[in-house]
Order: structure tokens, then sequence, then C-alpha cells
């Protein structure tokens, strides 16, 4: 009954500890959740205000397949604006989320016998897309004690003649780790030994990062490599406009027209009033989105404290996102493994995620996206739970 390719796949765990918890606080379970990346944040006033005005003036039919022309021309503002690519609206494909533009363009391109560089730890969700489109996931393995960045050499050593992509995420998702230019250039020339090879570059958390540097990017750092390379952003993260499920992605024109073709067959358009609501994200006002980073970073850096402080517990400082990944390596005897000991976390009122869905191992992933107040009693009660 169930087709060979979704047998190939596992449900998102990062999704399913997110319903258990929500499960358990229906229960009456007083659960503190730290296991969804989602900014606490309301989504900024303009933004709703856009949206209301799309409802009524009737903006409720169907958009082009692709996103509306405003919104391409808005995610192209900020692709130039904020990321530094030089894009046109033709270039620019709209998606229900990043995820879907992710989804679309490895589903346009891959099949049996490819082979996908996926540096690890991983978003939960890259492998399985891989896995589904009938391609092989090659760990590219990134530690601690580098703040899991990876070199140029680690990533060459592992291309062969199967290799159709590599697929970056920076800030990433669940580490915080930031690719640098000097990086990203090693990268670049990488790359060009190996035409092949297209690259995913998932920018989603752009502005949340802590370095002080810059934003860097692959496609603005290496323009001669654009035709091979996909920029994947969105207003989820940075906007706090998680349910609005709007990504954009810009890349090569061959790749947006083949992704455009599939979404016509799976979604159609994205949610107009959603999209109503991205151009005002993208045009409006961006003053916030300072202050919003510093809320982050000062939880960030009290959360670390925090875990750090936990004997069996340690975390390298993220650079990005918000997120710590947890090594926990002391306390496997105790508990067996990560999902034992994100269960006993659970049973003591914190949901948090296990290192392994995330190619990870003997750990977990928290998000410090939530208020100081429940950060600081998730800590409290993680560090009650083991001591």
């Amino acid at each position: 009954m169930i087709s060979e390719a979704l047998a190939r796949i596992e449900p998102s765990r990062t999704m399913a500890m997110t319903d258990r918890a929500t499960e358990l606080r229906a229960q009456g379970r007083d659960i503190i959740s730290l296991s969804v990346g989602e900014p606490d944040f309301a989504t900024p006033a303009h933004v709703i205000a856009a949206a209301k005005a799309a409802l009524d003036a009737g903006d409720t039919k169907y958009t082009p397949v692709g996103g509306t022309m405003a919104l391409r021309e808005a995610a192209a503002l900020h692709f130039a604006r904020d990321l530094g690519i030089e894009c046109t609206p033709q270039s620019v494909i709209v998606g229900s989320g990043g995820k879907q533009c992710i989804f679309h363009a490895l589903a346009a391109t891959l099949g049996k016998g490819d082979e996908v560089v996926v540096p690890a730890p991983w978003w939960v969700s890259y492998p399985q897309i891989v896995r589904y489109c009938g391609a092989s996931v090659v760990p590219l393995v990134a530690h601690a004690k580098d703040n899991f960045r990876f070199t140029a050499g680690d990533f060459e050593a592992l291309v062969t003649p199967a290799t159709r992509w590599l697929l970056l995420n920076s800030p990433g998702n669940p580490t915080g780790a930031v690719y640098p230019e000097d990086m990203l250039l090693s990268l670049g020339d990488v790359l060009r030994r190996h035409p092949r090879v297209l690259v995913m570059s998932d920018d989603i958390y752009a502005p949340l990062n802590y370095t002080g540097a810059p934003h860097a990017t692959l496609a603005k750092l290496c323009p001669d490599l654009a035709d091979r390379i996909l920029t994947v952003s969105g207003v989820s993260k940075s906007h706090a406009m998680t349910g609005f499920r709007i990504g954009v992605a810009t890349g090569p024109a061959e790749l947006i027209a083949a992704m455009l073709r599939l979404q016509s067959h799976t979604s159609g358009n994205p949610c107009s009033i959603s999209q109503a609501a991205a151009v005002a994200a993208f045009t409006g006002p961006q003053d916030f989105l300072g202050e919003w980073r510093e809320i982050f970073r000062q939880r960030r850096d009290s959360v670390v404290a925090a875990i750090n402080a936990v004997p069996g517990l340690s975390t390298p400082v993220p650079d990005g996102a918000f997120y710590c990944f947890v090594d926990a390596a002391p306390l496997m005897e105790r508990f067996g493994d990560d999902e034992g000991l994100a269960m006993h976390l659970l049973d003591h009122g914190v949901a948090v995620v296990a290192a392994s869905a995330f190619g990870g191992r003997d750990g977990f992933r928290i998000s410090f996206a939530t208020g100081e107040d429940k950060l600081a009693e998730a800590m409290r009660r993680i560090a009650a739970a083991l001591a």
C-alpha cells in the first residue's frame, strides 16, 4: 500500500516531539517545549495589516503558480539587499515554505545512483528528502571542537562522479554554525574542479548571525558559480511568520523552471493572503531585526552558561540561529541512548529533540526561541532531572 519512495523516509522527529509535548499539555501536564524552531515574537504589525488589507480587498483567488509578481519583486529586493545576490523577479520562485522549495529542487534533479553531500549534524528534513528522491546521503561530519564547520578539503574528499548536490545551511540548524567568507571561498575553489555538483544554500537564518561579521553566502562570493547555486530564504524565522508558510528561492533559470513545473502539480500557488503579507515583510521596516537579534543573543548566552554548568552536558557557543546542540556523552551509560535521555527530560517537563534525529549522537538540540522566564525554568528542570 505504501510506496517504495515513502518507505525510505521517517516522520520528522522534531515535529513528533513537538506534537507529543502538545498532547501532554492538553492532558494537564506542565511542559516547556524547546523542540521547535519558532520565534516567540509577535508577527510585525505592518505584516498583519497587509494580510488584513488583502482579505478586505478580496485577494482570495488563485495567483500564478510561482508567486505574484509583487512578491517575486519583493523577494528579489530581499536577495539583493540582505544577501548580496542580484537577481530578477523572473529568477525567483515562491513556495509554501522554504521546505517546499528545497523539496522541489531536489525532486526535480535527483534520481537513483545520485549522491548528495550533507553536512552533519543536519536539519532533519535534508536526508529524508534526498532518500525520498531515490538518491544517497553522504554525511560530511563536522565536530563541536570546530564549531561544527568543515573544510573544503573535507568536502572534496567525499566528491565522486555521482555527487549531484552539496547542501549548505548557514547559520545552521541544529548547531548554529556560521560559515565565514574564507571557508565559502575555499569551497568555491573545490566546486570549480567539479562542475557537475550543484549547491543548495539554505540561508533562512541569515538575519540571526551573532558574529558581528556580515552574512556570507556562496552566490555572492562566487558569482561565476551562480548557474549552479540555489539560494533559499523566507520570512518564517526573520519575521516570526512560521504559520504563513512562505519561502523563496533564486537560482539558475533551468532549475527554477523545473521547480515551477513540479509545483504546478503539487500545491499550485502559495496562499494569496500569505503572499501579500510577505511583500510587506520584505519591503516594510526592517529595523526591529536588530532588536530581535540582540534578544536572541542574550538568550543564547544564558542558555549556554546554564547548559555548561550541568555535569555531563556541554555545548559550544552557537554563532547564529536559535539552537544549542548539546553533548551528553558522559550520561549515555545512565540513559542508554539520546532518545532515552530526551524522554527522561520530557518526564521532567522539558521537550527537547535527540541528537540522533539530526545525524548526531549522544545529546540533544534545544531551541532558545522562547521567553526568558520559560528558558530559565527549563534550564532549572534540566539540571534537576540530571542531578
